[in-house]
Formats: C-alpha cells, structure tokens, sequence
C-alpha cells in the first residue's frame, strides 16, 4: 500500500503561509489583486478562473476580471495587457491560454510584465527558473510538485529523480526546480530509449507525459516517489493521471492521486504568487 500524498494536506498549510502574509500586506495598506484575462468562453477556462476567484476570496486576494470577445482583435488585446501592466493595484496577471486561433499569442505573451507573471509564461519568468533568481515566477504546475515534496518532507538531496516530459509548462522547469533542491536529474520524453528501465532507477518520477495511464508498473519499483500531474479523461469518463494508479500503487512508496493531487495544489500555487508579488513590489 503506497501513501497517498494528497494535495488537500499541501494546500491548507499553504493557505495558512498565505493567509498570514495577506494579513501582513494588510497591515500596510496593501490588497494583493489578481488580473484575469480571458478571451472567449472555453469551458475549462471558466471553469479554472472560477477555481481561481474562489481561492483569491477565501484567502483575502481581491481579483479583477478582463473578459474580451472570442473575436477580439489583436490590438484590443494588446490594449488590454498595457492596462494591466501599467495598473499598480493589479499585483498578478493570469492570462488564459491557448487564444483563439487568429491571434498572436507570442507577442502578447512578450507583453506581459514578468513581475505580473504569476503564471510562469513570460521568457522573464523562464529565466528567473532556469537561472534560479527572483524575476517572474515559476510556472505554477511544477512549483506545485515542490510544494508536495516539501510538505510530505521528501528530501531530493543526492536522489536520483527522472521528469517524464520536456514541454516548458512542466517537464522543464520541473526539472530546474530538482537541480535547485540538488537532485540528479535525467529528463526522459518521447525519444528516450527503453524509457521503464530508465525511470525504475529513479528514486523520484515526476509524470507529465500528457498521455492517460501510459506510465504501468513495468516502469516503476518499490521505493519510488511518484508524482502525477497528468489530468486525463479515460474510456468512462472519468478523471485520471498519467500513471496507471492501479498498477503503481502496489509497487511505489508514495503517490499523488488524479483528482486529489497536484491539480488541487496549483490554485494556491497561483494565488500564493499574487501575494508575493505584492511583497516583492514593497521592498
């Protein structure tokens, strides 16, 4: 029987760490504030910004919402970035992504402000992962895995830990953020030769593989940590990761559930780094 790491455990101490800087920024004067830009109505937009909004509210975040047109023109748009740059009382900006097709995602991405960019997508923010210093904020996906091993007290120290997926969203800077907490890291992804042997090796296994269920038993050994942030819907409809759940619970030591796991930690994740960008603008 593996133990479940589960993300509501995680969320509620880090809601307490912000609750009580809230509460600090408070006492000066400041309301940390979220900007959200949405374009359109995809359904799992909405259904994260209202994730999002009911986070910011129980946690003390105030939010302000810029919601455009699905046929919004690039310049509107843009329009609507430098207003949330320039605007002082908006701490953190999330913008929902993919946009629609006729629009040019990259330049409004390279308008974000990466102090605002509090969801990690800026090159700003890259930097900040790659280079370990405090410019931008790590994408909230892979801070959320940190989040889990250091709360469950998991140290990466000297351990060998394998990431499963190399996008920039969370195989990446999953594996920057290892290197940070001195792990020796292998990155595996489509192109790795005979990928089960080389992830049984590993003490750690981060799972980004974008593909339900493709990680079984045959890759895993007792022991491991496994960390599953795939959010998949199966055959029936159903919420699943990219780990096999059935097959690996057996084998490994420890596992996050699909839902229950790093899906649930990443709101506070996203909130937690309005809060600190209002921190970092005082000093």
């Amino acid at each position: 029987m593996a133990k479940q790491l589960l993300g509501k455990e995680v969320t509620a101490a880090l809601n307490e760490r912000i609750k009580a800087d809230v509460k600090k920024l408070e006492e000066k004067g400041v309301t940390p504030t979220l900007g959200i830009v949405r374009v359109g109505e995809r359904p799992d937009d909405v259904s994260y910004e209202r994730g999002a909004v009911k986070r910011c509210e129980t946690l003390g975040v105030a939010y302000q919402k810029f919601l455009l047109p699905a046929d919004v023109t690039q310049e509107e748009l843009m329009k609507t970035i430098d207003e949330v740059n320039s605007n002082d009382g908006i701490h953190g900006v999330l913008i929902f992504r993919p946009l629609p097709k006729h629009l040019d995602e990259e330049a409004v991405v390279k308008a974000l402000a990466p102090e605002k960019d509090v969801d990690g997508i800026t090159d700003g923010s890259m930097v900040g992962v790659f280079t370990s210093t405090p410019q931008g904020f790590p994408p909230c996906t892979p801070q959320a895995c940190m989040e889990i091993l250091d709360h469950y007290g998991i140290d990466c120290t000297g351990k060998k830990a394998v990431v499963i997926g190399r996008s920039l969203v969370v195989g990446k800077p999953a594996a920057m953020m290892l290197l940070k907490k001195n792990a020796t890291v292998t990155i595996c992804h489509t192109r790795t030769k005979d990928m089960p042997s080389v992830v049984r090796e590993a003490e750690i296994v981060i799972v980004a593989a974008g593909r339900a269920g493709v990680v079984d038993d045959t890759y895993l050994s007792p022991g491991q940590i496994v960390i599953d942030v795939g959010i998949n819907v199966n055959e029936e409809g159903k919420l699943c990761g990219d780990v096999d759940y059935e097959k690996a619970e057996p084998v490994v030591e420890a596992i996050t559930p699909v839902p229950g796991g790093v899906g649930s930690v990443t709101t506070s994740v996203l909130v937690g780094h309005v809060v600190e960008a209002a921190m970092r603008k005082m000093h």
